[in-house]
């Protein structure tokens, strides 16, 4: 009998153990997307690389959807909800979720670390916990930030001081918000938020168009 338990121990941990890989590799690690059309119904999305009006002058992704992880999407509805009790329409989105895949398309056009996050190491976009988004008023109309999404010039850094006033306070409004809600800003483009209350793994999720 002593010779026997420890052979049956090791064959019941080595059960265990496969049935350890088993439940890993059949749970899926990118379960908790939020379609945010569903979440906020009045959000406006103009995801840039579903269409060729961005830098790259190229379609990116098939269709244009914003999906984004649970804890970031809440706090998107959140923001939009506070811009719009300030009297504006709310949010609009850029970009949310970006597949890893595509982050080296883009790096490819923009190998530049200071405007696109190396492949590499992965951006927070492939995570989904980034987004790039602007405000609307009442009429849906863009507020003047200065300048267009994915500009890359010194007039799109937050830093930037030859704004005249009104630009100034259109980008406050934004950034008080989305910091109040737990994003960051990024110095070169006054677009670009991130989330900082939890992390989030690379992910090259795609998902179905409507």
């Amino acid at each position: 009998m002593r010779i026997l338990y420890p052979a049956l121990a090791t064959i019941f941990s080595s059960a265990m153990a496969s049935l350890s890989i088993l439940s890993a590799q059949t749970t899926n690690p990118d379960a908790n997307w939020v379609d945010m059309r569903s979440l906020v119904p009045d959000l406006v999305l103009d995801i840039r690389y579903a269409t060729t009006n961005n830098f790259m002058e190229e379609k990116i992704y098939d269709c244009g959807e914003c999906y984004l992880r649970k804890e970031v999407a809440d706090a998107i509805a959140r923001v939009h909800r506070r811009i719009k009790a300030q009297g504006y329409g709310g949010l609009k989105m850029y970009d949310c979720y970006r597949p890893h895949s595509a982050q080296w398309k883009l790096w490819k056009k923009v190998p530049n670390t200071q405007y696109v996050a190396d492949p590499r190491k992965g951006s927070m976009h492939n995570r989904g916990s980034a987004v790039d988004l602007t405000v609307v008023d009442k009429n849906g109309k863009e507020l003047d930030m200065g300048t267009g999404f994915d500009v890359f010039d010194k007039k799109a850094y937050i830093d930037y001081t030859g704004h005249p006033a009104n630009i100034n306070n259109n980008r406050k409004l934004l950034q008080t918000a989305m910091i109040a809600e737990g994003f960051r800003t990024t110095r070169t483009e006054w677009w670009h938020f991130s989330y900082t209350l939890k992390s989030y793994p690379i992910s090259d999720y795609l998902w179905k168009c409507k």
